[in-house]
């Protein structure tokens, strides 16, 4: 008898599988490292300030 049907018969619940990781998830990355959307954020818009000022001193 396979494991499946004896873990049924007994009213458990089925057997967990192997849960896939991602590599390099996005989320992952935010959960370890949770000041980085902030320095993102900071970095965008310091970049955006100094686009700005380059294109109004044409």
């Amino acid at each position: 008898m396979g494991e499946a049907k004896r873990r049924k018969d007994q009213g458990l619940a089925p057997k967990g599988g192997k849960e896939l990781k991602s590599k390099v998830g996005l989320k992952n990355l935010f959960i370890k490292y949770p000041r980085l959307p902030y320095i993102l954020v900071g970095i965008g818009i310091i970049y955006l300030i100094f686009d700005l000022v380059k294109y109004y001193n044409r």
